[in-house]
């Protein structure tokens, strides 16, 4: 399975270098990933938009390790000390035009192969992809994997494909690696985004709608 790639891979640096990248990488690692610029950022995916509503949520405060387990369990695999402790704030831009929610915002860091990535995405009001971009990303391949051809491959795409991404068929296994040699970074990619949006699912779509219920 491609999680038992994920973390298989280390360079060799001088140890200067290593040393610097490594503070970096802690400092990356220990605070949440928002938007650089919301109102730029949330008006390029929304256009109609009239305002948005800005929400930080951690999995300490909503369920703290019996969560992580759980969340760990969908992702289909264990999260990361650094990059995932229990304590780091999820950051939600809810969309709104007027008094109507059109969409969310929101991101994750996620480890790749020589740093750090932020990966955004826009979705609509059910969590459906209508917008993935990098926000940050360290990689040797990193024009390819932000080529649109490649990250528009994930507009319409559900917590239900992510889910399914193993079976014979699925939109997720249709999606090729835009890279040569960087398959670590493609791989790193599908697990952010799958767990984006487990957390999106998890923080605000199901209890969207247990308030419907109500």
């Amino acid at each position: 399975m491609a999680n038992k790639n994920l973390n298989k891979i280390r360079i060799l640096l001088p140890v200067p270098i290593f040393i610097a990248a490594l503070f970096c990488e802690i400092a990356f690692a220990a605070v949440g990933c928002e938007l650089n610029d919301p109102d730029r950022d949330i008006k390029r995916a929304f256009p109609q938009s009239t305002g948005y509503r800005t929400d930080f949520v951690t999995i300490a405060e909503r369920g703290g390790e019996k969560l992580k387990i759980e969340i760990e369990k969908e992702l289909g695999d264990k999260f990361d000390a650094l990059y995932e402790s229990l304590d780091v704030p999820y950051t939600y831009y809810t969309v709104l035009k007027g008094k109507d929610v059109i969409g969310y915002m929101h991101g994750v860091n996620q480890k790749g192969l020589y740093g750090g990535m932020q990966l955004i995405m826009a979705t609509d009001p059910e969590g459906k992809i209508i917008l993935f971009y990098y926000q940050k990303l360290s990689s040797s391949e990193a024009k390819a994997l932000r080529d649109r051809s490649f990250t528009d491959r994930f507009t319409g795409l559900t917590l239900e494909d992510f889910n399914k991404s193993n079976e014979s068929g699925s939109r997720i296994s249709d999606i090729k690696d835009p890279t040569k040699n960087s398959h670590e970074d493609f791989l790193h990619t599908l697990r952010g985004l799958k767990k984006n949006i487990i957390l999106l699912n998890e923080f605000i779509l199901k209890g969207k709608k247990y308030e419907e219920k109500k």
